[in-house]
């Protein structure tokens, strides 16, 4: 309906109490582990509108004290490459939906665009070695410590 709950309406007000203290640590942990997959020779692309390559970034650094929580990396290897890769993370969750405290990721070509073609996919920059991050505030070198065990894999 149009009106929220008592009770959603409380927790709503709790969360907000937190929320820039998550938001602080989102943007943190996205920021330090899209320079290090910058790094790795197992990334083709990272896509982080923090990084000064990004195409975006000087629309961004305009526009925002913080460059969010989401970020997506191309593999070199292609398809099995990111199913490999999300084999053997421990510490993100593997989901269709992006968008919580907790990290999560998606690879695109076999799971939320499983049924577009190969063609279509690539018409919309989704390659099939590209995976989704959503970072969240865990800590942020335990995460990075997660990732090369998984690139290892691929």
């Amino acid at each position: 309906g149009a009106s929220p709950s008592p009770f959603d309406a409380w927790l709503t007000y709790l969360g907000l109490k937190t929320f820039e203290l998550r938001m602080q640590r989102h943007c943190e942990n996205a920021g330090q582990i899209a320079n290090w997959l910058m790094q790795h020779p197992k990334i083709e692309n990272v896509f982080y509108p923090g990084l000064p390559n990004h195409p975006e970034h000087d629309l961004a650094k305009q526009q925002m004290s913080a460059y969010g929580g989401m970020l997506s990396c191309e593999l070199k290897g292609g398809y099995s490459a990111g199913i490999n890769f999300m084999n053997h993370v421990k510490l993100f969750g593997l989901v269709t939906t992006l968008g919580n405290v907790d990290s999560l990721l998606q690879h695109p070509a076999s799971m939320s665009h499983v049924n577009v073609s190969p063609a279509d996919r690539m018409k919309a920059g989704i390659t099939d070695g590209l995976i989704r991050l959503s970072v969240g505030i865990e800590n942020g070198e335990e995460l990075i410590e997660d990732l090369p065990k998984a690139l290892d894999q691929i």
